[in-house]
């Protein structure tokens, strides 16, 4: 039988090294001595850096108890709030970079920024990064730097210069000149005395490495807590509970949509067609010209408008060619119904999932409304085509193409439409963005306009029961 030799491997976090009993042996006891050594040297440098932040805190601790006046103490108060406020995170953003950096020598995970991507521009990055509640514990981290600091920096000068001295001390007792050396419970006067404590060094050093073992743990699980951002596993794991959310919320409104338009076509309007054929056949026992005629006639005509109205109705809440013959002829009937000369231009080689077609259809719906209500033009051009689009997995061992549907609204009027003064473009905005999709707008002054929308023909859930 063959055997393959399969090597050991060491434990996998500082933690689980620290437990283990071959701690000493891997690589954490130097990586744990690299990281507290370099968290003294970036803590001797942030406390001259952050001077100008805690010195206000500083002397207004030292003038309290000291018969200073309350308007005094007010004054230091708040200016050492001042600088808190806005010069604190100035040090402690870059500070937490570098930490961030730091970290993978005892922490070698995914050590990300929990910060956003800020707009471009000055203002745009200091008013993303001043309310952040990443900036804000990256200040608090900076806070906890100094006690951290203090800690690593009296154990490690403590251990080191026992460890140095005991290692040492029989070399510097061959010499006659040199005084004797007091370890405070007992004085070494000769080499040999000295020799005991030496080969005590060794521990002491093994106590060192320990010690910053235990010190980086710590100051480890601190850095993460308050300068590492949600893991992209997580995220992406609230980003599908989000996606598939607002997939059910999609199925809803257009199950509701559409029972609303069947209520519509098949209850209220089929009564009122039965009610003006009812009006008619009354007309035939009236004498025609009569009053009571007339009055039926008047009668059958306000049905007859608000039948009119009816369809309107349900044309607008969902169209019936829309369902029954796809997205070009839907198209092709509301250019047939502008005002304003509309071609028509489509390449979709076949039907599209119903969320997708809807949308698109109501996108042009109101791309045309606004052209003839607003936009002063004589001619529109409707595009809409169908293209392949990213490859996106939709199982364990597959992958497909989603294909994108992409529509096209331009006209020749004066421009100038813009989606952040809250017009009916911001609502067609938000409605794609919901299916998933992008909407952009182009209209200097003097036009042309032209939306431009892509939407994913991704499956969205079945649709709920009735």
């Amino acid at each position: 039988m063959n055997t393959r030799n399969v090597p050991r491997r060491g434990p996998g976090t500082l933690r689980q090294a620290l437990a283990g009993p071959r701690y000493l042996l891997t690589s954490w006891p130097w990586r744990s001595l690299a990281y507290t050594l370099t968290t003294l040297v970036v803590g001797g440098v942030l406390f001259f850096v952050a001077l100008p932040v805690y010195a206000p805190w500083t002397v207004f601790v030292a003038m309290v108890g000291q018969g200073h006046s309350t308007g005094e103490l007010t004054v230091t108060f708040l200016s050492g709030l001042f600088t808190v406020v806005f010069f604190a995170p100035l040090v402690a953003i870059p500070l937490g970079a570098l930490e961030r950096r730091r970290l993978h020598l005892v922490m070698p995970d995914e050590n990300s920024s929990g910060h956003r991507a800020p707009p471009a521009g000055l203002w745009g990055w200091a008013r993303t990064r001043y309310s952040e509640a990443a900036t804000w514990r990256e200040v608090a981290y900076a806070v906890v730097m100094f006690p951290i600091f203090g800690l690593a920096f009296l154990v490690v000068v403590a251990l080191a210069t026992a460890t140095i001295v005991l290692a040492i001390s029989p070399l510097l007792l061959f010499n006659e000149n040199e005084p004797a050396i007091s370890m405070g419970w007992t004085t070494l006067t000769t080499p040999l005395e000295a020799m005991p404590y030496a080969l005590v060094s060794p521990l002491t050093a093994a106590l060192l490495l320990y010690a910053c073992g235990l010190m980086s743990y710590g100051h480890g699980v601190i850095a993460r807590a308050l300068l590492v951002g949600p893991p992209k596993e997580e995220l992406r794991a609230e980003l599908d509970q989000v996606t598939e959310s607002r997939a059910r919320l999609v199925n809803a409104f257009e199950y509701e949509r559409r029972r609303i338009e069947r209520d519509l076509h098949d209850g209220a309007q089929q009564r009122l067609v039965a009610l003006s054929m009812d009006l008619g056949m009354a007309r035939i026992d009236l004498e025609e010209g009569s009053p009571a005629d007339q009055r039926v006639v008047a009668a059958q005509a306000k049905a007859d408008e608000l039948i009119d109205e009816l369809r309107e109705l349900v044309r607008g809440i969902h169209p019936r060619v829309l369902t029954d013959r796809g997205l070009h002829d839907a198209l092709q009937e509301l250019a047939d119904h502008c005002p304003v000369p509309v071609t028509v231009e489509t390449a979709i080689p076949n039907r599209l999932p119903p969320h997708v077609e809807g949308t698109a259809y109501f996108v042009v719906a109101e791309a045309l409304t606004n052209v003839y209500k607003h936009a002063g033009a004589t001619a529109v051009t409707v595009r809409a085509h169908l293209a392949p689009g990213d490859l996106r997995a939709l199982g364990a061992a597959q992958e497909t193409t989603t294909a994108i549907l992409t529509v096209e609204v331009t006209d020749n009027g004066v421009g100038g439409a813009d989606q952040r003064k809250g017009s009916g473009l911001t609502g067609l905005s938000d409605r794609v963005a919901v299916m998933g999709g992008t909407m952009g707008l182009t209209s200097p002054e003097g036009g042309p306009t032209r939306i431009r929308v892509e939407l994913p023909c991704g499956p969205i859930p079945t649709n709920p029961t009735p």
